[in-house]
């Protein structure tokens, strides 16, 4: 099974390391897939260019997890980077192998704000992560789909190639991109919320400083 993990990380941290660990383990996936974000259509465009994220990616990815991947089609397609796209690519290069998104709660609750969001479910089975004891309780125009596709059983994704809606509870560092990015605007350490190799190259290429 493979895992795609989407995300424009500026930069990657130890909040993305570890929850794809945690579900890479949990599931059983064979490896996950981190693909970062040329353009976000939901949000504001990264503060680092597509290069240095990249980059980014590959020094921390370097010596970690066996299976983790970079995958970067949506740094080569131009325009909005719509996941129903990256899937669909993805889907004819693999064949029926079983596929999992993988998004956390917030991600999953708008899902109904994502370009052509439906066929998602065609595509790939949907990994949520969740904080332990957090409620699953899904509403509005999701609910039905909640209810049809919902699943506790983990064979479940590897019996199939998509369509279900798997809750995996993870350790959610309370660390963001958002925070690492002011950290290195003010003068601070980023030291222990992403590795070292990865800090060292962020204060050589001078990211995130105030303008």
């Amino acid at each position: 099974m493979i895992g795609i993990y989407g995300g424009t990380f500026d930069p990657i941290h130890y909040g993305h390391l570890r929850t794809a660990l945690e579900v890479k383990e949990a599931v059983g996936l064979d490896e996950v897939r981190f693909v970062p974000c040329r353009l976000p259509p939901h949000r504001a465009a990264p503060e680092a260019d597509p290069e240095r994220r990249l980059r980014m990616l590959e020094i921390a990815l370097q010596d970690a997890e066996p299976g983790f991947r970079i995958d970067t089609r949506e740094l080569n397609r131009p325009g909005p980077s719509y996941m129903v796209d990256t899937l669909g690519s993805i889907r004819k290069e693999i064949g029926a192998r079983p596929l999992c998104l993988i998004v956390g709660m917030d991600a999953f609750l708008g899902l109904p704000y994502w370009h052509r969001w439906r066929e998602l479910f065609d595509l790939a089975h949907l990994v949520v992560m969740r904080r332990p004891g957090t409620a699953s309780d899904v509403l509005g125009e999701l609910e039905p789909y909640f209810r049809e596709r919902r699943t506790d059983q983990k064979g479940t994704l590897s019996h199939q190639p998509s369509g279900s809606i798997y809750f995996v509870d993870v350790t959610q560092l309370d660390i963001s991109a958002t925070r690492i990015r002011e950290i290195f605007k003010t003068g601070k350490s980023a030291r222990y919320l992403i590795p070292e190799p990865l800090r060292r190259f962020i204060l050589d290429q001078r990211l995130y400083l105030s303008s």
